[in-house]
């Protein structure tokens, strides 16, 4: 197993700059990415757990989300909190912001038993650093046939959407996305969507972005100006988010187009603010509750070493919101 030593000297600084990468105190850019690509090179795990091992359970499972500034993950990890209750479980949230040095901390907690398992919403290069002996549940995205997964039915929701543009009268539709670099379960949504329009002779177009959350917004905005607003080439639009939904929304009102009159959106996620508010667009629904329950069942059924299905695909279903003619 390589030292801190090794990687300073892979990265070509000391070992106090390594520390300080690794408990993410700032750095200069060019020194955190040679730090950060020595670790990935070495398979570096920093042991910063190592005080106060236990052997024995926890009763603690580390939930691992993209950011809980989002009301998608945020509803999703107030019911895998209550079901890890449910179960006398404790719940460790981590918001990682797509760093994948604090995820292996994460995985490091659980190899020295500082945590029973792991529920992960990841996008992060991790799979190299998950061993077979983590009881591990991911979701939305396929890491390998060891660790099993759990997922919205995302090919189905993508057809559903085109198939709702459709049927309210849309002539041309249009998959709006901003794509993962990381292969993940809601790239089926625009394959579904796709797949339908083909099917059914459906004139569509694509804008899926890969730039950053700058570029993204810059370059949707363009295209929706180019071919909304001055070409009126589009008239339904399904975006992969309800964010996007939101964004998509927000602009053509801007622009003085209306919605649903001129142009129909539909969203996915199902996302509400609170408990009590209600659904605003026309939307795929996620199974969100469901999500949790699936995936906590299954990672304490991995710690209690019994066997669980690999890919578990739930159901959604479509909302009638005001963004599409009822």
């Amino acid at each position: 197993m390589a030292t801190i030593k090794e990687v300073a000297k892979r990265a070509g600084v000391s070992v106090g700059t390594v520390s300080k990468v690794i408990n993410h105190i700032e750095v200069k850019p060019k020194t955190k990415q040679a730090v950060e690509l020595a670790i990935k090179e070495l398979k570096y795990e920093p042991n910063i757990y190592a005080r106060g091992l236990k052997v024995s359970r926890t009763h603690t499972i580390a939930l691992i989300l993209p950011t809980v500034w989002h009301p998608f993950y945020g509803e999703l990890a107030y019911h895998i909190e209550r079901y890890l209750r449910q179960n006398q479980y404790k719940m460790i949230l981590c918001n990682s912001e797509g760093d994948y040095l604090t995820e292996l901390a994460y995985l490091t907690m659980a190899k020295q038993n500082q945590v029973d398992g792991i529920i992960t919403i990841t996008y992060s290069d991790i799979e190299s650093y998950i061993p077979p002996t983590i009881p591990l549940i991911s979701i939305d995205r396929f890491f390998n046939e060891e660790i099993p997964y759990v997922s919205s039915d995302n090919f189905s929701g993508g057809a559903l959407a085109a198939k709702h543009l459709d049927d309210v009268g849309c002539q041309s539709v249009c998959f709006v996305g901003h794509g993962s670099k990381k292969d993940n379960a809601t790239r089926n949504r625009r394959k579904g969507f796709v797949d339908y329009c083909e099917k059914h002779q459906k004139c569509y177009q694509i804008f899926d972005d890969q730039g950053n959350h700058e570029a993204f917004q810059r370059n949707l905005e363009l295209f929706l100006k180019n071919e909304v607003i001055e070409k009126s080439a589009i008239d339904g639009i399904f975006a992969v988010t309800d964010d996007y939904a939101f964004q998509v929304v927000d602009y053509l009102i801007q622009q003085g187009k209306r919605v649903p009159e001129d142009v129909q959106i539909i969203g996915f996620d199902g996302i509400k603010s609170s408990v009590t508010d209600e659904i605003k667009i026309t939307t795929i629904c996620q199974p969100i509750e469901e999500i949790a329950k699936r995936s906590v069942g299954g990672v304490i059924a991995l710690i209690n070493k019994q066997e669980v299905s690999h890919e578990v695909l739930l159901p959604v279903h479509l909302f009638q919101g005001k963004t599409t003619k009822g």
